[in-house]
């Protein structure tokens, strides 16, 4: 298999690579910095692109590809509509190069707040992230309309906070909802699980909360 990566020098970007080249995968790692990227595979490729703004430029990228992972998204709250824009220029870019397979990281509090939640998530965590952040998960909604008016087969990965640990492939996951009681995943594990997604067919059009 073929698999694209958007964001491959990003915390979660960087574990799809490597997990996908572990797994025997033949990748394209897309950045804008050779430098930052610390990966080195006989199997890799690595495309420089200046800017995610120009499907024409990206539809070469994606030749011969299966399926592309984005790990695409704001470094800060400051950082404008950055997931929105880039991936409608993937979108375009996938529509004419004829890949259909689309795995994107988005977030949890874009998604409803499930049942049997707990009062800290309900009543404190999510309603206080929501309000700090609200551009951000603005712009992720933005992104999900946008692959979900497309005619991609997409997955969108909702985690909720991100954590620095190794990849253990134990979590817990909610087809079209969120976790309950979810509070962290590793970087690692949320590459995992949009690997496991590629493959399976349970996830094609659906978002899926993700948690331990």
């Amino acid at each position: 298999m073929r698999v694209t990566v958007f964001g491959a020098t990003g915390g979660i970007g960087g574990h799809v690579v490597r997990q996908a080249l572990d797994r025997g995968y033949a990748v394209t790692a897309v950045v804008r910095d050779t430098a930052r990227l610390d990966v080195r595979h006989p199997t890799l490729e690595v495309a420089t692109v200046p800017a995610l703004d120009d499907a024409d430029a990206l539809v070469p990228v994606l030749r011969g590809s299966d399926a592309i992972l984005s790990g695409v998204g704001p470094r800060g709250r400051n950082d404008g509509p950055v997931a929105s824009t880039a991936t409608r220029t993937i979108l375009d870019a996938m529509r004419a190069e004829g890949v259909r397979r689309l795995v994107a990281i988005s977030a949890a509090p874009v998604g409803p707040t499930p049942d049997g939640d707990s009062f800290l998530n309900r009543r404190v965590v999510l309603p206080g992230i929501s309000a700090l952040l609200k551009d951000l998960y603005a712009d992720l909604r933005a992104m999900e309309d946008a692959i979900a008016n497309s005619p991609a087969e997409w997955t969108v990965m909702r985690p909720p906070k991100l954590v620095h640990k190794p990849l253990t492939g134990r979590y817990r996951t909610a087809i079209g909802g969120n976790v309950a009681r979810g509070y962290t995943i590793s970087r690692a594990d949320v590459a995992h699980a949009m690997l496991a997604a590629v493959g399976d067919p349970a996830t094609i059009r659906r978002a899926i909360g993700i948690a331990y």
